[in-house]
């Protein structure tokens, strides 16, 4: 079975906290002094070589890895999962870039994907993303149809902007969102409301959305238990900077971005907690 809750913290959402910009490697201490198990690294916001330069401070943290990357092509994603195990991450989350306009034609470059990781030895699994191949909640349930191999990471932010989701979800959608838990094997904290991507935790008007997100990450832990993997199970916040973080007239964030990602630490670890095993 599914053994631990690993709670990572994305390098793309320590941007901006401070000004000056802080250097990587107080990013890292920081992370690691909060208690988080790993960092994750994104190649939509760093280069390679960006990337490749924060290797010795995870070597020097003992924080675990993760990786995103943005393939725009199958063969494209070999670099990344090259990077990943040099960074010990346990798997690759792809947002893909190359985007056909029907599904047919996506189905072979999730496969192709699945075949690139297979031949080098490193899981991934495709995030629910936006402007990316999985951009759509409802071609993405296709997909899954299609590729009974293809796992999820999943970050429902995402398709509830995508969607102009209510709160609640209507039946309907809800049964969508719930095809996607069940193959998803991490999960991503932020918190979204229907027209806007990331919206303060303890805003009294985001409480339903709260509410919500909670429930759909205690149904992914659930599913993740009930599958029996024996694997861990990442939990990743990544609150991003603005323009993700919404801000005022001053330009200033409107809530603490740094005291939400422990809050969503705190609230992914009793969610699992509180689950039978």
């Amino acid at each position: 079975m599914a053994d631990r809750l690993l709670v990572y913290q994305a390098l793309w959402a320590m941007d901006k906290l401070s000004s000056p910009e802080c250097p990587t490697a107080e990013k890292f201490d920081r992370v690691r002094a909060a208690g988080f198990d790993g960092m994750a690294i994104d190649l939509g916001a760093l280069s390679m070589a960006e990337a490749e330069a924060t290797i010795p401070h995870f070597e020097r943290t003992g924080l675990a890895g993760g990786l995103t990357a943005f393939p725009q092509s199958v063969q494209d994603l070999r670099p990344a999962l090259a990077l990943a195990r040099r960074i010990k991450a346990p798997f690759v989350v792809v947002i893909g870039q190359e985007m056909p306009l029907r599904v047919a034609e996506m189905i072979p470059l999730i496969e192709g994907w699945l075949r690139v990781a297979a031949d080098e030895g490193m899981p991934i699994q495709f995030e629910t993303h936006r402007n990316c191949i999985t951009n759509d909640l409802y071609t993405t349930v296709q997909l899954l149809d299609a590729v009974p191999a293809m796992r999820m990471a999943a970050d429902l932010s995402h398709y509830v902007v995508d969607r102009e989701m209510p709160c609640p979800p209507t039946p309907a959608l809800q049964a969508l969102i719930t095809r996607v838990l069940e193959r998803s094997d991490s999960f991503q904290g932020r918190i979204a409301a229907r027209g806007q991507i990331q919206v303060a935790l303890d805003f009294p008007q985001n409480a339903k959305w709260v509410t919500l997100f909670k429930q759909w990450w205690r149904q992914g832990f659930a599913a993740c238990k009930a599958r029996r993997r024996d694997a861990d199970v990442v939990f990743l916040c990544e609150l991003g900077p603005p323009d993700y973080a919404i801000t005022g007239a001053d330009g200033r964030e409107l809530s603490d971005r740094w005291a939400e990602a422990l809050t969503l630490a705190r609230w992914a670890r009793q969610i699992w907690a509180d689950l039978p095993d």
